[in-house]
């Protein structure tokens, strides 16, 4: 690879525009009404960094990086037209696997060949500062990866969304990050080959620890988290390519994803290392183990008819979605059932938390396909307040975040994060499959057995259809 200072003024003009349009991107992607914009100025800013990089540099096999280049569009392409909205988190965390694992093999590359990336001294031997970008581009990159990969596993029901606690977890997890970071300072020193693979055996081991004990209350703060540790892997290797485009893009992902995680957090009442360290604290039986005996107290159960006539009659009707919803792929009937209680003189809002669903912003996505008006959709902060005068509060695949165990159960692993005041509506419908099943936490909820709540057992979009046609009646 050729040095920065010998690339060609255009191209450093071309990198500096493709970094005009990332900032640009995030701006979109902040708003659902931008967000169409905010994808496109990406893809045409990606589109003119890998154009511009492909010309400016020496490439020993073009047809071998366009096959490539063919190869890995098709499958993003296929992926995209076929994945499920309910299965894009874990699509999510299995491409920021595959960040971090690109970084590790040009990390690795770079190591084996340095002469190839001009990362050389007088010597013969590889530059001090890019030793530590190197180890820095493999250590974040491997713990992207494997922290991916539970993620993924987590998100996709193939292991516990409770959290699994190790002993000792925090000795392990600090002595091994000080480990890595040590070898990382020893590497400008010792360029041997047991350095670089102890840096980068350590960083996969790390990975797994940090994210093996977050629960999955917390699984949109660790996608979050995941999406910046991608960008600094990026950034790392974008110094040691010596490319302009890497450093701007990998340092904006980063940035932003680190910015997103602590918001989340803020929203949650979570501190951010608290999460990162391994979750909030809860031991490995916290999560509903008083659930099966809860589950005996008596309830009601309430019908399609009876839901369509309350929210008819009332006034105002706060909808809370959830995971839920997303799995029925019951917003587009959902909002048909809002547009019909509007039709009808009812105030319609819908209130979403910041840990909804699986990632951020899962339900405003939803909500943003089928069509829901911006200005009726609330984040917790705007519509907490409104829920004593509401006379309807309608739950539909939700669970933790309107669980009142957050606010007194200090046992509970989601103790401590806001959750929406549901209890204060006069009347709560709860929309979910049995009584027998719990949220991604883990934990029963008190909402079920309340004097107000009438729980609607059946699969959402079922259920919402049938609302709907007993409204038009």
């Amino acid at each position: 690879m050729e040095h920065v200072a010998s690339t060609p003024a255009w191209a450093m003009l071309a990198y500096l525009v493709s970094g005009v349009l990332f900032i640009l991107a995030l701006r979109g992607l902040s708003s659902p009404g931008t967000s169409r914009a905010g994808n496109r100025y990406g893809m045409i800013g990606m589109t003119i960094a890998v154009a511009t990089t492909l010309v400016t540099h020496s490439i020993a096999s073009l047809p071998e990086i366009v096959v490539a280049i063919a190869i890995g569009g098709a499958i993003g392409f296929v992926t995209a037209r076929k994945i499920a909205m309910t299965d894009m988190p874990q699509l999510v965390a299995a491409f920021h696997s595959l960040v971090g694992l690109a970084a590790v093999l040009v990390g690795l590359a770079a190591y084996l060949n340095p002469v190839a990336f001009g990362i050389t001294g007088p010597d013969g031997l590889i530059e001090p500062q890019s030793r530590v970008e190197m180890g820095l581009g493999i250590a974040i990159g491997a713990i992207t990866f494997s922290g991916s990969v539970i993620a993924f596993l987590k998100l996709a029901g193939k292991m516990s969304g409770s959290p699994i606690l190790l002993p000792g977890r925090h000795v392990l997890n600090l002595g091994t990050l000080v480990a890595i970071l040590g070898l990382v300072g020893y590497f400008t020193q010792d360029q041997a080959p047991w350095v670089i693979a102890t840096i980068t055996v350590l960083s996969f081991l790390i990975g797994f620890l940090l994210i093996i004990p977050i629960g999955g209350a917390d699984m949109p703060v660790v996608v979050s988290m995941l999406n910046s540790y991608s960008g600094w892997a990026a950034a790392a290797m974008g110094f040691t390519l010596h490319n302009t485009a890497m450093i701007i893009t990998g340092a904006l992902v980063g940035s932003s994803g680190a910015i997103l995680s602590y918001i989340m957090c803020k929203a949650m009442n979570r501190g951010f290392l608290s999460v990162i360290a391994g979750g909030f604290g809860a031991d490995a039986g916290a999560g509903g183990s008083g659930g099966a005996a809860k589950e005996q107290r008596p309830w009601k159960r309430g019908s399609a008819e009876d839901a369509a006539y309350i929210m008819k009659e009332a006034e105002s009707v706060i909808i809370i979605p959830g995971y839920g919803m997303a799995v029925a792929q019951a917003q587009h009937v959902l909002r048909e059932m809002g547009d019909q209680l509007k039709a009808a003189g009812v105030n319609v809002k819908y209130a979403i938390h910041p840990v909804a669903g699986r990632m951020p912003g899962h339900m405003n996505v939803l909500l943003a396909e089928a069509n829901v008006p911006y200005d009726e959709v609330f984040e917790l902060e705007d519509i907490q307040g409104e829920f004593a005068q509401a006379d309807v509060a309608f739950i539909i695949g939700a669970n933790d975040v309107v669980n009142p165990a957050a606010k007194t159960d200090k046992s509970s692993p989601i103790y401590g994060m806001p959750v929406f005041d549901v209890e204060k509506a006069k009347t709560i419908f709860f929309i979910k499959r049995s009584m027998g099943g719990v949220g991604y936490a883990g934990v029963d909820n008190d909402v079920f057995y309340m004097d107000q709540t009438m729980m609607l057992l059946a699969d959402a979009k079922k259920m919402v259809e049938d609302i709907v046609k007993a409204l038009a009646h």
